[in-house]
C-alpha cells in the first residue's frame, strides 16, 4: 500500500511540473546564459515614436507586406514624415537652428548590426535613405556634414531648400527673443523612431530628425548615434529615444536598454530603468527645466513598450492584431513641472 501511495504521490508531482511547464513556455538561456522565456513570436511589428509614426507605420506596414525587406521598409516609412512639412521636427520643413538653416540628422541598423548614419546634412530630404547608402555603399558607419552632402549628391540625390515659408516665419519670430529653450512635448525637438521585427522574427531600426530648434550651428544630437538614439541587437531586442539628445548620448541610452533586456529584463522595466538613471543623473543638472526623454523597445517575443521622463510621451504601434494605433507611454513624472 505505501509503495502504491508513494507512486501516485510522485506521477502527481510529475503532472504539476509538467502543467506548469506549459503553462509558463519553455525555459532556455540566450547567448549569455541568461534564462529566458521562450514565448511564440508577434510578428511582424512596427513601433515608432510620436503621433507622425502612424502615418509612417502604415506605409512600412504596407512594404513589410508587400514583401519589402524590413531596412528599406523603414527607409520607405519614416520617408512619410520626412517629406510632410507639417512635420516640424523631421526633414522638409523642420525647425531651423539659429542661422535659419535646417540641418538633418540620421541612422539606420539591420539584424547583422550593420549601420549607417548622417549627421548635420543640409539640402536632402530624406536623410534616412543617404544613412541606408552609407551602410550599403561605404566602408564607414557615419558621414557627416559637407561630406555627407557629397556622397548624397554623388549617389543621385536631389539637393533643395528644406526651409518652407512657414518654418521661416517661426525663425524670424524666435530672433526677437534669441531664447534657446526646448519646450516639453511640443515636437521642436523630437524625432521619429522606429523599430521592426519582421515575418522572419529578425529586428531593424532607423531615427531621423531635424534635431532641436534654434540649437547652435553645428550642433548633433543623438539621433545619429548608434547606441544613444538608437540600437539593437538581433539576439536580443532594438530600443530607440526620443527627446533630449544631450542627456541620451550622456548615458548611451538605447543601448542601455538593449543591455538590460539581455539580462532578463522586459522592455518595460528596461526602459524604466534607463529612464530614472537619466533623471537621477540630471535632477540636479541645468537641463532639468526641459528635460524629457523617452525610450521605445520591444524584444525578440514581440512585447513593446514605452517609458519617459515626464507625461505626454506616446508612440504608434502596428501589428495583425489591432493594426495601427497610439499606445500611451508611462512616465516617471506626473506632472511637467
Amino acid at each position: 500500500m505505501s509503495s502504491r501511495r508513494g507512486f501516485i504521490k510522485k506521477a502527481a508531482i510529475g503532472t504539476v511540473g509538467i502543467t506548469t511547464a506549459f503553462s509558463c513556455g519553455v525555459s532556455a538561456t540566450n547567448k549569455d546564459g541568461v534564462p529566458i522565456s521562450v514565448k511564440p513570436q508577434k510578428k511582424p511589428l512596427v513601433i515608432s515614436t510620436w503621433r507622425h509614426g502612424l502615418a509612417a507605420n502604415e506605409e512600412t506596414w504596407k512594404q513589410l507586406k508587400n514583401g519589402t525587406p524590413a531596412l528599406d521598409a523603414i527607409v520607405a516609412g519614416v520617408g512619410v514624415p520626412e517629406a510632410d512639412p507639417e512635420v516640424r521636427s523631421v526633414g522638409y520643413g523642420g525647425l531651423p537652428d539659429r542661422e535659419g538653416k535646417v540641418t538633418l540628422d540620421a541612422c539606420i541598423m539591420d539584424k547583422n548590426s550593420d549601420c549607417g548614419a548622417v549627421s548635420f546634412l543640409q539640402g536632402i530630404k530624406h536623410p534616412i535613405a543617404v544613412a541606408k547608402k552609407v551602410l550599403d555603399s561605404t566602408p564607414h558607419v557615419m558621414l557627416t556634414g559637407e561630406g555627407a552632402l557629397q556622397f548624397a549628391l554623388s549617389e543621385g540625390f536631389k539637393e533643395e531648400n528644406l526651409l518652407t515659408e512657414k518654418s521661416k516665419l517661426a525663425w524670424k519670430k524666435w530672433l526677437k527673443d534669441s531664447k534657446y529653450k526646448p519646450v516639453i512635448n511640443i515636437e521642436n525637438h523630437d524625432t521619429i523612431s522606429m523599430l521592426v521585427l519582421d515575418e522572419d522574427g529578425n529586428l531593424s531600426g532607423g531615427c531621423t530628425t531635424s534635431g532641436a530648434a534654434w540649437k547652435m550651428h553645428g550642433r548633433v544630437g543623438d539621433s545619429p548615434i548608434i547606441g544613444a538614439g538608437l540600437f539593437l541587437d538581433n539576439d536580443v531586442g532594438a530600443a530607440a529615444a526620443t527627446g533630449l539628445g544631450e542627456a541620451v548620448i550622456r548615458t548611451a541610452g538605447s543601448a542601455m536598454v538593449v543591455e538590460l533586456m539581455r539580462q532578463g529584463k522586459s522592455p518595460f522595466e528596461a526602459c524604466k530603468e534607463i529612464v530614472e538613471r537619466i533623471y537621477n543623473k540630471h535632477k540636479n543638472h541645468k537641463d532639468m527645466a526641459y528635460l524629457q526623454v523617452g525610450f521605445i523597445a520591444i524584444n525578440k517575443n514581440g512585447e513593446h513598450a514605452g517609458y519617459s521622463i515626464r507625461p505626454g510621451f506616446n508612440y504608434a504601434v502596428c501589428d495583425n492584431e489591432k493594426g495601427n494605433r497610439m499606445e500611451p507611454a508611462a512616465s516617471k513624472m506626473t506632472k511637467n513641472n
